[in-house]
C-alpha cells in the first residue's frame, strides 16, 4: 500500500544553484528509482536558519512530495545521512487532512506560477 510522505530538507550553503539542483533531483531519482510517484517539488532557496548548524547560518531548503511504499522510507533517510551537502532532514507520512492541504497549497502554487 502507497502512503502519502513528504521530506524536507536542508542543504549546505556552500553549493552553488546547478549544484543544489542536482544534489535534489538525486532524492528525486532514489526515489523513482525505488517505485514512488512524485507529486510535488518545491525549492524554497536560501533561507536563514533557526541556529547555526554545523557553522553555517543559512541553508538551501527544498521539499519532495511523494508515495511510496513504508520501506522505501528507510533507503531514503539512509542517502540523506550519507550525503555530507545534507545538513538536516525530516520525513513524515502524511495523514489525510494534512495530504488534503498540501494539494490545496500545490494548486495555489500551481495559480500563482500560471499567472506570472
Amino acid at each position: 500500500m502507497l502512503n502519502h510522505y513528504e521530506a524536507a530538507f536542508i542543504l549546505t550553503p556552500v553549493l552553488s544553484e546547478q549544484q543544489m539542483k542536482e544534489a535534489v533531483d538525486k532524492f528525486e531519482n532514489l526515489l523513482k528509482e525505488n517505485g514512488a510517484t512524485i507529486l510535488n517539488r518545491e525549492e524554497w532557496g536560501l533561507k536563514k536558519l533557526a541556529y547555526p548548524i554545523q557553522g553555517k547560518t543559512t541553508g538551501f531548503y527544498a521539499l519532495l512530495q511523494f508515495d511510496v511504499e513504508p520501506a522505501v522510507i528507510a533507503t531514503l533517510e539512509t542517502a540523506f545521512r550519507r550525503d555530507e551537502k545534507v545538513l538536516r532532514f525530516l520525513s513524515f507520512r502524511l495523514d489525510k487532512y494534512a495530504f488534503e492541504y498540501a494539494e490545496k497549497r500545490r494548486n495555489v502554487n500551481l495559480k500563482k506560477q500560471e499567472e506570472a
